[in-house]
């Protein structure tokens, strides 16, 4: 597959200010001793120190500055995929400026000026410098070599895909932004080499504001700052550096002693399918940007890559793969994010029901995690709409259901406040099947005739009731059973509103657990508690001695791995084989064979099963993976799967 993760790394490096050579030498030191990456970045002025003050105006130190870029470009001639920057002042026609150097191959590639020069406060650059805005198709003689020079300079390689802008610390903190003009002429990658004092609160928002651009512009971006060798005088610096991509900051450091390096891994490919899948990014400047050939090679320093070496280079760079994507790792995250998708779940139905006037909710409960979680949001839609009715009917199939999902069913129609009915389906089911000449027991493994009969009949029983209560069937199935098809057509994959639809079965579990940790009723705590230990299974099959014996998991895989296959299917577009190695990541105890076999099962069982999502009712979407045919996921039921299977088998 196309090797599309580039290794960044953000150096605050030890400084001696206003010593070019001696910052020369350390600046080759920190390139040579990470000498695997693709992007190495340096804080603003970082060949000089930033705070040289008054002494930018001496021209030994401007000379030595020239100098010390030529050592440090030198140093590269034998990482022919390595790009390096780093900021010096730079003499251009009488002016001077404040730059980032590009170097890559033993040559200084590019310089880019500064445009955004700071006067207020603590900063007086202007003393100094002039700005580069609008500088654009010129060149300057560095060290008797013509070299581009402006702000229309973008560096390419076109073998990774990686193409980097750059903006120099406060060219990030303006409204006009030079990096987003770059990323909207093609960079997925920004750099800023910048020199920001430490004050109280700044470090969040600088990391708000890294975060923040890297979303904006769908793009990986590394920022570092002047460390805390820099001039005390008045000011504190403390090499706050921080590599983010799409939003997230997948590294951060600060204050660290002596020099810090913080390593990243940033993925282009999903940069890419975010720009591709939000339409209104767009991907074409006007204005025209030079592309600057530099060496950028992706990690494992192959453009081509076996899932094997991917999983080996994730798990050495510690790049870290959420097992439950859908699922926040924090607590108090989690816990902030299972209420707000109640509260849009609930807010959905009571749209729903205020608009159609219809006020009895009709809803069968089995004892379940999906139903338990649908008549909890139907309770909380109650409390938007008092004079909602809730009636909710459990309907046992004797000798399948088991006595845990009915007592658990019952008590939790009971705790809640609806009117509970009960009707039991075996008789209706026998004869029916019988009618149909197939006979009443179960015939075994493989009798989707019984299964579905029984899954039919309760929606049947559903439906019916509601036209006698002038009411609305609300469904139950969730996001998982809908990407695996794990739901039997026109039964309990019909409604009138799908409530969980696009809640995923890992958080499902989790939704519940956070109403039974917070409301203040011990009964529904228990009852809740107990429905989210009990096996998953939708009891179509004989049970033994009152107990559960057909259990979800065993047919179709575990939850949380199909949940891992969807969200990085439907989120980022990612191919089998990158699945695969995310997988082998982030589940290490698995091993590939078992991640194959899962994969294989789930890509079936998701392209064979597309026509059953593609006429689903409505429902709330809570996320940014769904599956819903009018808008998220528009897919042909009769999609070829056998080139997903052939990468899947031969990766």
């Amino acid at each position: 597959m196309k090797n599309r993760m580039i290794k960044a790394a953000a150096v605050v490096p030890k400084l001696v200010i206003a010593n070019a050579g001696r910052n020369a030498d350390e600046i080759v030191r920190m390139i040579k001793e990470n000498s695997d990456c693709g992007i190495i970045v340096f804080p603003e002025l970082s060949v000089t120190g930033y705070t040289c003050a008054d002494l930018f105006g001496n021209s030994l130190l401007l000379d030595e500055a020239e100098k010390a870029l030529k050592t440090i470009a030198d140093s590269t001639a034998p990482l022919k995929g390595l790009c390096a920057v780093v900021g010096l002042p730079l003499r251009v026609d009488g002016d001077l400026y404040n730059c980032a150097a590009f170097v890559s191959g033993g040559k200084v590639k590019g310089i880019v000026p500064k445009s955004c020069i700071p006067n207020y406060s603590e900063f007086y650059e202007e003393r100094w410098f002039t700005s580069g805005a609008g500088i654009s198709g010129a060149y300057v003689q560095v060290n008797k070599e013509s070299v581009p020079f402006g702000t229309d300079l973008l560096f390419e390689d076109v073998e990774s895909g990686a193409v980097i802008g750059a903006e120099i610390c406060e060219d990030a903190w303006v409204p006009d932004k030079p990096g987003t003009h770059a990323c909207l002429a093609g960079a997925n990658i920004i750099v800023n080499p910048s020199a920001s004092d430490e004050l109280i609160g700044k470090q969040e928002y600088r990391r708000n504001l890294v975060a923040q651009r890297s979303a904006d512009c769908y793009c990986g971006y590394v920022y570092v700052s002047s460390g805390t060798d820099e001039s005390s005088t008045d000011l504190v610096f403390s090499g706050h550096s921080m590599i983010a991509c799409d939003g997230k900051i997948l590294t951060e450091g600060i204050f660290s002693d002596g020099s810090e390096v913080r390593t990243a891994l940033i993925d282009l490919e999903q940069s890419e399918y975010n720009r591709r899948h939000a339409n209104t990014y767009m991907t074409r400047e006007k204005r025209d940007y030079r592309r600057i050939s530099v060496g950028i090679s992706p990690v494992f320093g192959k453009n081509e890559i076996s899932v094997d070496e991917l999983e080996k280079a994730l798990t050495k760079e510690d790049h870290h793969i959420a097992p439950n994507p859908f699922v926040p790792s924090d607590s108090a995250d989690r816990a902030k994010r299972c209420k707000r998708i109640l509260e849009i779940q609930a807010n959905g139905l009571a749209t729903r029901v205020r608009h159609t006037g219809i006020k009895n909710l009709v809803i069968g409960v089995s004892g379940g995690l999906d139903s338990t979680l649908a008549l909890i949001v139907c309770n909380e839609a109650r409390k938007l709409v008092p004079d909602i009715r809730i009636i909710a009917y459990t309907m046992p199939n004797t000798g399948n259901t088991s006595s845990r999902t009915y007592n658990n069913a019952v008590a939790l129609m009971k705790v809640l406040g609806a009117e509970a009915r009960e009707i039991a389906i075996g008789e209706d089911v026998g004869r029916h099947l019988a009618a149909l000449g197939h006979g009443e027991a179960y015939q075994g493994e493989g009798d989707v005739t019984y299964e579905n009969a029984q899954a039919r009949m309760r929606t049947y029983i559903l439906m019916d009731a509601a036209n006698m209560e002038n009411g609305l069937v609300v469904g139950t199935g969730d996001l998982s059973e809908l990407a695996l098809g794990w739901c039997t057509y026109n039964g309990d994959h019909m409604s009138m509103y799908g409530v969980n639809a696009s809640v995923p079965k890992t958080l499902v579990r989790y939704i519940c657990g956070t109403y039974a940790m917070t409301c203040s009723d011990e009964t529904l705590k228990s009852t809740l508690l107990d429905i989210i230990d009990t096996p998953i299974t939708p009891e179509l099959t004989p049970g033994k001695d009152g107990e559960i014996a057909q259990k979800t998991e065993e047919k179709i895989g575990k939850y949380d791995l199909n949940d891992f296959f969807l969200y990085h299917t439907l989120r980022y577009g990612s191919g089998p084989e990158k699945i695969m190695a995310f997988a082998m990541k982030a589940y290490p105890s698995l091993g590939k064979e078992a991640v194959r076999e899962s994969l294989l099962r789930f890509t079936t069982r998701f392209f064979r099963q597309q026509f059953k999502r593609s006429c689903l009712p409505d429902g709330p979407k809570v996320g940014s993976v769904t599956l819903s045919p009018r808008g998220d996921w528009r897919m042909p039921s009769d999609a070829d799967v056998n080139m997903w299977i052939d990468a899947i088998r031969n990766a």
